[in-house]
């Protein structure tokens, strides 16, 4: 997860005792050593002198909320036991700390992950024993590390320190300098507890104010010091009207305000917060749809360290008489606290993206599967840093973390819950979800530089739709059935799927016609793409690109599909489909970061393979006229088209899975159940603008290649097996490779002589399927998918019971 937090680190720590070298002791620590000798050292991982230990619980206050923090846990990474490291346990003792010891790298994570500690303290000291900068970044790399402070104890140099950014890239929030005095290292878990540690509790703490912010009724605007909206809430989204996208970012005085309102009432609320005094009245504010709507408004200024004001919320709750008479309506605004002059409130819309999405199935998959009832959509909820995340400091400081989150990406990705001690689960989230920013090793092992495949000599001249072999044209007869076989078409092509059924899907949807381009040029990009896909991988292959091409087509062709997109966004979606995983290196984004690949480099750690896809395909397309099917584009409509086919290829990037799908939802999902619970005239217009409003086109066909490119467990059982069998091989071989490179496995469940197959299909589909597919069937009606899907999952159930590892059941 990378560094935490709070990041410091201590170049000096100054002790109350005087003597720091290794010999000196005290008569406590000598009876702790001698007594560690007599019973042996501890094995790794368990707990020094746990007898000692009492249950105990210590209240925090953190602004108006009181809190109980339970006994600190401690885990002490030394690779033999010296003056040192019993110097920390002896401090642990006396502080009253849980305490762990482990003398290897693998213990410490194995450790840590069973207990989860609040404190690690790892020996820097001598890299002989284990690297502990890559040990770091392994725990780190750990979901619940996030909130642990981890110590580097290091030598004391001989001259000038050394910097300390090799600590903090590792993950490190502090240095301390090797001083086994026991009061020195007491004072240190004591700075430590009352410092970092305190501070990351109180961090972990928010979850009822997020909470509360996201589930209130009443309509919640925060704007910064200069009165720019940073955040509101889905009560303000639905009483106001506004996507948070037109609100976020901008000056309140951009939006559209109400002429209803009194002359100088904006003045006066301006003037009252501005001096920190909270002003509360009635205010007309302007919905999206023009109408005015009357509000009890509250705004409370808010301020941070020196006292400067630093944001300001606003409280709205909208009134049941709204048409109250302008003269009424004066007559209560001046009543309001309005007796400070001159203010610059402007009026308020609505505008959060809301982060509840999809309620997911639970873990023993016995509830009935949702299928398409709209209506639904308005209960979908899911848990996300928004209700995870905190402030370590008081209330107006707890305000500033809140809007940083509302800023990022994070606040749409969902957490464990329960799932947290499955390890398929985590592993293989953290595997699709994590960029390798945080998993880095210091190994080098760096890919070759890849060079582009040309067209084998034996394709140069290429078949056209008409000379297609009757056993392959027959095998794609019916490509326009979701249940159609793409292994058959594999076979009958000897592994060059795409070429064939490309041909006949980009004929099928008119394709050259739209790109006014010929079709032998077509069938050239078709055969030089295919040959960019590794032959060698077990999944990330031409038939896994063919698959998603198909799944994409048949996606296409859904009524509420057509009615979104326009043909420029059916032709980027069908190239996108072709192109989405070129040259895929048959690793993910983690290990190619992990190794230090020079794709990662190329691509700074983020979107590595992704990036690499959509850059590559238009390299292959632009470099030789023969197969350019952009060649006699116009400029304008050329560069809708590349953007349209890059932003969906990027869109298969896992780490932002949630984000998509939560988005998908509130955009259109929720707005389409609204209509069709409410009934009435004009359903059909009012559907038709909000499915093709621009940035709802660009959401459906995110979502579309999105769920073409993970469907396999909603295929048919017996392909839905070859799938997982081939996924599951290529994650195994990734696993292979990296212990022979030392490099930090990234998902180790993924070992194969260990690994279940069915719990990591039950961990994908828990995690990752089904609320997005949930969300899919509701916008375009895909029963048939929800069937396999239930069939799927209780396949893999079954076996998961009869405690098997395996694809399939033995023979009987």
């Amino acid at each position: 997860m990378g560094c935490a937090s709070s990041i410091h680190i201590s170049d000096r720590v100054v002790y109350h005792s005087g003597k720091e070298s290794e010999d000196s002791h005290s008569p406590q620590q000598t009876n702790t050593t001698q007594q560690s000798q007599q019973q042996g050292n501890p094995a790794p991982g368990l707990p020094i002198k746990p007898s000692s230990y009492k249950s105990t619980f210590t209240e925090v206050q953190f602004g108006p909320m009181k809190l109980y923090e339970d006994q600190l846990q401690v885990l002490l990474v030394f690779a033999k036991e010296d003056s040192q490291s019993n110097g920390f346990s002896w401090a642990c003792e006396k502080a009253n700390f849980r305490c762990n010891v482990a003398r290897s790298p693998e213990s410490a994570v194995e450790c840590f992950m069973e207990k989860h500690h609040d404190i690690i303290i790892i020996d820097h000291r001598n890299s002989r024993h284990f690297e502990a900068e890559a040990l770091c970044r392994s725990i780190r790399a750990v979901n619940s590390s996030e909130n642990t402070v981890i110590v580097a104890v290091v030598k004391r140099p001989d001259r000038e320190e050394g910097s300390v950014m090799p600590l903090i890239s590792a993950g490190f929030n502090r240095r301390y300098l090797e001083n086994a005095n026991m009061m020195a290292c007491y004072n240190e878990l004591l700075q430590l507890e009352h410092g970092e540690v305190r501070a990351q509790f109180k961090l972990r703490a928010c979850n009822a104010v997020f909470t509360a912010l996201e589930q209130s009724q009443e309509a919640i605007e925060i704007t910064s010091e200069d009165q720019v909206i940073q955040y509101v809430n889905p009560a303000y989204e639905s009483t106001m009207g506004y996507q948070r996208g037109e609100l976020v970012g901008k000056e309140i005085i951009e939006v559209p305000k109400s002429e209803r309102n009194k002359p100088d009432l904006l003045e006066t609320i301006n003037s009252c917060i501005r001096k920190g005094k909270e002003w509360q009245g009635i205010y007309y504010a302007k919905k999206k749809n023009g109408d005015s709507v009357q509000q009890n408004v509250k705004i409370t200024p808010v301020a941070g360290q020196g006292g400067k004001i630093r944001h300001y919320v606003s409280i709205n709750r909208p009134l049941n008489d709204n048409n109250k008479s302008d003269k009424s309506s004066d007559r209560v605004q001046a009543e309001s606290q309005t007796d400070i002059q001159s203010c610059k409130h402007k009026d308020r819309r609505k505008g959060s993206l809301d982060v509840r999405s999809t309620t997911s199935r639970g873990s023993d998959g016995s509830s009935q599967r949702r299928h398409s009832s709209m209506a639904r959509i308005h209960s979908m909820t899911i848990e996300a840093p928004i209700t995870k995340e905190s402030s370590p400091m008081p209330v107006a400081e707890a305000l500033d973390r809140v809007l940083e989150i509302l800023r990022t990406t994070e606040l749409y990705s969902p957490q464990l819950g329960t799932k947290e001690e499955d390890p398929h689960t985590n592993d293989l989230v953290g595997g699709l979800m994590t960029d390798g920013l945080r998993r880095l090793s210091g190994n080098e092992y760096i890919f070759a530089t890849k060079q582009l495949h040309h067209i084998p000599s034996h394709l140069i001249t290429p078949l056209s739709l008409n000379d297609i072999p009757p056993r392959v044209a027959q095998t794609m007869e019916n490509e326009d059935s979701w249940d159609f076989d793409i292994f058959n078409l594999e076979a009958a092509t000897m592994k060059r799927p795409l070429v064939y059924l490309g041909l006949k899907v980009f004929s099928r949807f008119g394709v050259c016609e739209f790109l006014n381009c010929p079709e032998a040029v077509l069938r050239s990009w078709l055969q030089v793409i295919e040959a960019n896909y590794h032959a060698t991988n077990s999944y990330h292959n031409s038939s896994h690109a063919a698959d998603v091409l198909h799944a994409t087509a048949y996606f296409l062709c859904k009524e509420r599909v057509k009615q979104s997109l326009d043909p420029i966004d059916e032709v980027a979606a069908l190239i996108a489909a072709t192109v989405h995983d070129v040259d895929h290196p048959g690793r993910t984004n983690s290990f190619l970061c992990n190794a230090g690949s020079d794709l990662a480099i190329l691509y700074n750690d983020t979107a590595v393979l992704e990036s690499h896809h959509a850059a590559l395909a238009f390299q292959i397309t632009t470099r030789d006229d023969k197969c350019n099917i952009f060649k006699n584009m116009e400029r304008n409509e050329y560069r809708t088209l590349r953007q349209a086919i890059i932003d969906m290829v990027l869109a298969t990037e896992m780490t932002k899975h949630f984000e998509h799908v939560n988005k998908f939802v509130n955009s259109i999902n929720k707005p389409l159940a609204a209509l069709e619970e409410n009934g009435g005239n004009g359903d059909e217009e009012a559907a038709k603008s909000i499915l093709t409003l621009p940035e709802n086109r660009i959401l459906v066909k995110r979502m579309l290649i999105k769920c073409a490119d993970i469907s396999n467990p909603c295929r048919p059982l017996e392909l839905c097996i070859e799938w997982a069998g081939r996924i599951s091989e290529e994650y195994f071989a990734q696993t292979d490779e990296e212990k022979r490179q030392g490099l930090p496995v990234v998902m180790p469940v993924f070992d194969r002589n260990t690994c279940s197959i069915p719990k990591s299909q039950i961990s994908f589909i828990d995690y990752f399927i089904t609320d997005m597919f949930d969300a899919w069937d509701a916008f375009a009606d895909l029963p048939n998918l929800m069937q396999h899907l239930d069939n799927n999952f209780k396949y893999w159930k079954g076996l998961d019971e009869r405690k098997l590892h395996s694809l399939r059941p033995p023979p009987e």
